[in-house]
C-alpha cells in the first residue's frame, strides 16, 4: 500500500513539474529587446565654464548655470550595431555672479548650443541588461557661450533608464573643447538630464529569448523523435547516409585521378620544355663584357623559335659573372648581361612581358672558383653565363 502511495506520488510530481517547465519556456515580451529605435529626449541641461571644472565639479550655486524650464531637445536614430546619431540643441543662461571663464560675471549671459554626436551602446559589450543602457559618444558642435561663437569637439559619458519599452531617463555629461583658443575661449562641461522617448521601434529577442527559443525547438525535436519509429527512422538514415557517402567517395576518386592525370600531363610537358631549353645550354660571356657573341646568339635564336611555337611559354633569365672584379662591378656587369640577353629575345619577336629577370653578380658560381681560389681562365669562364628557367608554359 505504502509503495502504491509513492509512485501516485511520483506521477503526479513528474506531470507538476513538467508543466511548470513548459510554462517557464513560453517566449513573453520579457524575452524581447529593442534593437533599433528613433528616441526624441526633452529635458534640463547645465553648464560649468568655471574653467575650474575638477576643482569644483559640486559647487553647483556658483559654477553651475541653469535655467528652471525645459531647456534641451533631442533627436537620435540607433541601429542595430549599438551606433546611434543624434542632433541636439540646447539653451541656457550663464548666472549673475557666476565664476565663468575662471572670472566673476556681472550680468546674465545667453547660452546656445548646437551639436550632433555618434555613440555607442555599451550593453553589445557587457550584455543587455533591459532597463539600464550606458553609453559612450564623440561629436562636434557649435557654441555661443559668454558671447563668444566657438566650434567644439565633444565627448560624451551617459545612461538611459528604461521603464518601459518608450520611456525612460537619459543622463549624461558632455566635455566640450573649442576648435580654437583665440579670445581666451576655454573648455566646459554640459550635464543633461531628461524624459526620452522611444518610437519607430524594432524589436528582437534577447539572448535569454534566443536560449529559450533553441531550447524549446530542442524540445519539440526530441518529442517528434519520440514519435517517430527510432529503428526504422535511424535505418533509414544510415543507408541514405552510406549511399551519399559512397557517392561523394566516388565523385571525390574521379576528380582525384582526373587531377592526378592533369598534373602529371602538365609536368611531362613541363619536363620536355626544360629538356629542350636545357638542350640549347646556357648563354656564355667574353670577360668583362655583355655582349652577346655569335655562339650565344645561335641559342637565343633557337630559344625564340621555342618561344613562338609554344605562345604560352614565360622564361626566367638569371645572369651571373665568375668572382674576378670588385662585388659592385660585378653586380652591374650581371645586370648588363641579363638586360642584353632580354633584348636580343625582344629584338627577335619575343614579348618583353613573357621574360622575367634576375641578375646576381658572383653569388652563384657553379664551381669553386671564388674569390680565395685560383682557377684556370676555362674555369672561371663556366661562370660568365644566363641561365633559363621555365616560370609558365
Amino acid at each position: 500500500m505504502k509503495t502504491s502511495n509513492f509512485l501516485t506520488f511520483l506521477l503526479f510530481f513528474s506531470i507538476g513539474f513538467s508543466a511548470i517547465a513548459q510554462e517557464e519556456l513560453q517566449i513573453t515580451s520579457k524575452d524581447s529587446i529593442v534593437q533599433s529605435s528613433w528616441i526624441l529626449g526633452i529635458g534640463l541641461n547645465a553648464v560649468d565654464d568655471s574653467g575650474n571644472v575638477f576643482d569644483g565639479i559640486f559647487n553647483v550655486g556658483q559654477e553651475w548655470n541653469i535655467v528652471p524650464y525645459p531647456s534641451r531637445v533631442s533627436i537620435g536614430r540607433y541601429f542595430k550595431s549599438g551606433l546611434g546619431v543624434e542632433a541636439i540643441g540646447s539653451y541656457n543662461r550663464y548666472m549673475k555672479g557666476n565664476t565663468i571663464d575662471e572670472e566673476i560675471i556681472l550680468e546674465d549671459i545667453p547660452y546656445y548650443a548646437f551639436d550632433g554626436r555618434v555613440t555607442y551602446d555599451i550593453n553589445k559589450i557587457i550584455g543587455q541588461t533591459g532597463w539600464f543602457d550606458p553609453y559612450i559618444g564623440v561629436g562636434i558642435g557649435y557654441t555661443d557661450a559668454n558671447n563668444e561663437g566657438r566650434g567644439t569637439y565633444n565627448a560624451v559619458v551617459g545612461f538611459r533608464t528604461w521603464f518601459s519599452d518608450r520611456w525612460g531617463l537619459d543622463f549624461s555629461s558632455t566635455g566640450k573643447w573649442a576648435m580654437t583658443t583665440s579670445n581666451e575661449v576655454t573648455n566646459h562641461i554640459q550635464h543633461a538630464a531628461g524624459v526620452v522617448y522611444q518610437f519607430g521601434i524594432e524589436k528582437g529577442l534577447s539572448k535569454r529569448g534566443e536560449e529559450k527559443l533553441a531550447l524549446m525547438a530542442a524540445i519539440e525535436k526530441e518529442k517528434q523523435r519520440q514519435r517517430d519509429s527510432i529503428n526504422e527512422v535511424n535505418r533509414l538514415k544510415e543507408e541514405a547516409l552510406l549511399a551519399e557517402q559512397l557517392k561523394k567517395q566516388k565523385e571525390q576518386d574521379a576528380l582525384a585521378a582526373a587531377e592526378k592525370e592533369r598534373l602529371d600531363e602538365l609536368n611531362r610537358k613541363k619536363q620536355a620544355i626544360k629538356s629542350r631549353i636545357e638542350q640549347l645550354g646556357n648563354v656564355y660571356f667574353d670577360l668583362n663584357s655583355s655582349y652577346v657573341n655569335n655562339d650565344s646568339k645561335k641559342v637565343l635564336n633557337a630559344m625564340a623559335e621555342i618561344f613562338e611555337e609554344i605562345p604560352s611559354l614565360k622564361l626566367k633569365i638569371t645572369s651571373h659573372t665568375d668572382s674576378r672584379g670588385t662585388s659592385n662591378y660585378n653586380d652591374w656587369l650581371s645586370e648588363r648581361r641579363v638586360t642584353r640577353t632580354k633584348e636580343y629575345l625582344v629584338s627577335k619577336g619575343v614579348v618583353a612581358e613573357r621574360i622575367m629577370t634576375e641578375a646576381y653578380g658572383e653569388q652563384r658560381l657553379l664551381n669553386e672558383c671564388d674569390d680565395n681560389t685560383s682557377c684556370p681562365a676555362e674555369k672561371h669562364a663556366i661562370n660568365r653565363r644566363s641561365e633559363f628557367e621555365v616560370i609558365e608554359f
